[in-house]
């Protein structure tokens, strides 16, 4: 797969995330299956801030550690305000990408704990826990009673 049909495959799963987030009310978000467990919005808030961290801390070294991409749900208390987060983290991903996405994919990069990995191995990986997430998203939604977007 390349470059073009990899990002192409993420803005489809991230359309799905925010097709079920344009189903919520506000007050939805705030949904926990039972205590202890992230609600609604705190696991979406993850898929932002692990993209976040990857990107700006392991990959361009922007953020000092991953704690600077830890987005608090408490600071995005709507679901407008949650999409905008996701889709603000997601502009400064492609932008990252905006040249030869597809030779980046192969480019290898020294993570800040000393691994290496390729760039195109992180994308994967970023994607996946997202599409993770979303899983369970979807499940949060059929334990409220709705239906989740067909996939």
């Amino acid at each position: 797969m390349n470059a073009n049909e990899l990002f192409k495959h993420w803005v489809d799963v991230r359309n799905g995330l925010f097709q079920t987030l344009d189903k919520l009310t506000d007050a939805q978000l705030d949904f926990r299956p039972r205590e202890g467990l992230w609600s609604l919005k705190e696991t979406v808030c993850h898929i932002a801030s692990t993209e976040e961290g990857w990107f700006r801390y392991a990959v361009t070294h922007e953020l000092p550690g991953w704690e600077a991409a830890d987005f608090k749900a408490s600071d995005y208390p709507t679901g407008v305000a949650v999409k905008m987060l996701l889709a603000d983290v997601h502009a400064r991903t492609q932008a990252y990408f905006a040249g030869d996405a597809d030779a980046m994919m192969y480019q290898m990069i020294t993570l800040p704990w000393g691994e290496q990995i390729s760039l195109g191995g992180v994308v994967w990986h970023v994607l996946e826990h997202e599409i993770h997430h979303r899983g369970e998203v979807y499940l949060m939604l059929g334990l409220m009673g709705l239906e989740a977007p067909d996939v």
